[in-house]
């Protein structure tokens, strides 16, 4: 008898998707997102509730019941989703956040982990990046962080290049007459980083006067290019990374299909079939009738 190998997986495909089907009414409801919701904003108060340590011990049973709710609210949602894509699991590993949740939830199972309390508080930490998740304004800014880090990093080596000159170079001016500002090159970057903010460069420019009159070339130049020059720098890479994180959220809308439920497109699949049927039997009837002329009479 010969083996058909696809049998098992055509037998078994009506059920992945009934059941992918199920699940995505559930996760694609409105109820279900707020629900998760909910669930984040009280895990975050958990955490807080649990820096008060009067309150951590007079609740220490009830915090940790709480927290095994939580944590098997977050389970059954991960399960839910992961279920509402059994007809197409690789869309579940495509989405980020799908990737992002189950981490958080599989680390958060892991024996080692649960024995480490302060692991575990920093990923019941991380749960509270999910608000974002349900939260488009807040997801978009989110990803503008991330695509402006390589922008940030290089403004972070031309910042450090720059500070480094600078404290060299005050090291030499001011070394000797101001040592706890200036002494050392550590000192002076601090020093700078702190003027950064323009606090107290007053104080900075009466204090290098008086070790020489170059300080007002030197600070003025510093404040120009740090404080003026490589923010705004900054800023700009940031809404640039803004800009084109409104644009992918934009492009993303656009591309997804008008949430018409597979349902309703199973539907649309079998009057298709349907009308094909109609015309294949309305095609032969003509045939048949011919046919039927051409018999003699009994």
């Amino acid at each position: 008898m010969t083996e058909h190998p696809l049998l098992p997986e055509n037998a078994s495909w009506p059920s992945r998707r009934a059941l992918a089907r199920w699940a995505r009414t559930i996760t694609e409801a409105r109820w279900f997102a707020f629900t998760v919701l909910v669930l984040v904003l009280a895990n975050a108060a958990l955490l807080g509730v649990e820096t008060y340590r009067g309150l951590a011990a007079d609740w220490s049973q009830g915090l940790r019941t709480a927290e095994y709710v939580c944590l098997a609210a977050f389970t059954a949602e991960i399960v839910l989703r992961a279920c509402a894509h059994a007809d197409r699991p690789r869309d579940f590993f495509r989405d980020p956040w799908n990737l992002f949740d189950l981490a958080l939830v599989g680390c958060a199972l892991l024996p080692f982990v649960r024995e480490n309390a302060t692991v575990l508080r920093l990923l019941r930490l991380a749960r509270v990046l999910r608000t974002a998740r349900f939260l488009p304004q807040l997801r978009i800014v989110m990803v503008a962080v991330g695509r402006s880090l390589p922008g940030t990093v290089s403004f972070l080596l031309v910042g450090a290049l720059l500070l480094y000159v600078y404290a060299m170079v005050g090291w030499i001016l001011f070394g000797h007459h101001d040592p706890e500002q200036y002494g050392s090159i550590g000192r002076a970057v601090l020093t700078l980083f702190l003027l950064m903010t323009l606090d107290g460069l007053g104080e900075a420019v009466h204090s290098g006067l008086e070790a020489t009159r170059w300080s007002i070339v030197y600070y003025a130049s510093y404040v120009l290019i740090a404080s003026f020059v490589l923010v705004n720098v900054l800023i700009g890479v940031v809404i640039s990374s803004l800009e084109e994180a409104r644009e992918m959220e934009r492009e993303q809308r656009d591309d997804t299909p008008s949430a018409a439920p597979s349902a309703d497109r199973e539907l649309l699949n079998r009057i298709a079939a349907a009308r094909r049927a109609l015309d294949e039997l309305e095609a032969s009837l003509p045939a048949q009738n011919r046919s039927t002329r051409r018999r003699p009479c009994a």
